[in-house]
């Protein structure tokens, strides 16, 4: 995070015994997410001189972690879904690679591995294990078994930690009683705001290769091809409001997942796939919309206010804490539909509203969502943990 004159603030230096660097591993379910969700997280602590290593499933993602400098070790039986033969094989492949690599700090992320990683993590011996809460996976209205199975495996994994850190302060309220507070901290999330600099001659470029007309509204939503997305809801709402705009979604499909959908579902929407030129999209559209189910904190919601997109969004946790409702955004209960579409009509028909809502969500996203502030959080929770053990690393 820059200082105000502009000069960027050096990541904290630590060292372990000897003054040697200081191993960290960052473990999640797919390559993907080390990727999309951490590059930044990772850059830090490679900037920290740090023996940086990502544990995961392999995937296409890990040429472009190694060419950043970060040791990918994969995890070949690892799987998203809840497998117990899967799981065993994982966990199995988990400890070995601990064994081996033998990481000073642990770091996990993402339901699953953040309980497989927690447990594991602790019972090889790794002296610093910290988790990042990215949302818990179940919600009010889930039924009661889930809700049991989640709740339950965070608070027994939480007490294998060193530290929890969480993205939204109402996931750390919901396992209060289960992690006391001297050992928890909310800490938000971000982007890199670098990456979404207004750059001349982007937005008539790809809107070009879109085929929008120059006085078109391009309406976009950004996520993985899953229902949980709420992609269904937007369906609906760009076929109520067929001819006033045009209709997009980005994202990967995601067939793993239960609820994976491939497009059927479109009434409208077209599906664009994944891309490498996020910031491009976003500049090209004029409207962001994420009518998601859950969400930890949601990236591309901060991505979209950091590209001073006028925004709707669920009004959910993970998504309120992007922005004030009326004032840096708009925001429509979860499955409702019909209030979707009519916070979606207001932006498409009031251009003020556009424009006030969109300059205030750019405010707000470079004050707040800034992932190398995130970033440094996490480094000094690893010293916080380390002085609190009496580990002889050096802090500079």
């Amino acid at each position: 995070m820059p200082e105000p004159d502009g000069t960027p603030v050096l990541p904290l230096r630590l060292r372990g015994p000897g003054g040697r660097p200081l191993r960290v591993a960052h473990l999640t379910t797919v390559d993907m997410s080390l990727q999309l969700l951490l590059a930044t997280e990772l850059t830090v602590d490679l900037e920290a001189g740090f023996e940086t290593y990502g544990l995961s499933a392999p995937g296409p993602y890990v040429p472009q972690l190694e060419a950043i400098g970060v040791r990918h070790e994969p995890l070949h039986a690892l799987t998203r879904a809840w497998q117990p033969r899967a799981d065993a094989a994982a966990g199995r492949e988990l400890l070995a690679v601990l064994r081996r690599i033998r990481p000073d700090v642990l770091h996990t992320h993402n339901p699953k591995t953040g309980v497989l990683g927690r447990v594991l993590g602790r019972l090889a011996g790794v002296p610093v294990v910290v988790n990042t809460c990215h949302g818990l996976w179940a919600q009010a209205h889930d039924p009661f078994a889930k809700r049991a199975f989640v709740l339950g495996a965070e608070a027994v994994a939480g007490r294998f930690s060193h530290a929890e850190l969480y993205q939204n302060a109402e996931d750390r309220r919901t396992l209060a009683r289960a992690v006391p507070r001297y050992r928890s901290r909310v800490v938000g999330n971000g982007v890199d705001l670098t990456r979404f600099r207004t750059r001349p001659g982007v937005r008539e470029r790809v809107r070009a290769e879109l085929g929008v007309a120059d006085r078109e509204l391009l309406v976009g939503g950004v996520g993985r091809q899953v229902a949980e997305k709420g992609i269904r809801e937007y369906a609906e709402a760009a076929a109520a409001l067929a001819g006033k705009a045009r209709f997009v979604w980005i994202g990967p499909p995601d067939p793993d997942k239960p609820d994976a959908l491939t497009g059927a579902a479109d009434g409208g929407v077209d599906f664009l796939g994944a891309r490498s030129d996020m910031p491009d999209l976003y500049a090209a559209l004029d409207v962001f919309v994420l009518p998601s189910h859950r969400e930890g904190f949601s990236r591309s919601a901060m991505e979209a206010a950091a590209a001073g997109l006028p925004m709707v969004l669920s009004d959910i946790r993970g998504c309120r804490e992007i922005g004030i409702h009326g004032e840096h955004l708009l925001l429509a209960p979860p499955g409702d539909v019909r209030a979707l579409t009519t916070a979606l009509d207001r932006l498409l028909t009031e251009p003020a509203l556009r424009r006030d809502l969109g300059a205030a969500a750019r405010c707000r996203a470079l004050a707040e969502f800034d992932q190398r502030a995130v970033a440094r959080v996490s480094l000094e929770t690893y010293a916080a943990v380390a002085r609190a053990r009496g580990l002889p690393w050096t802090v500079g």
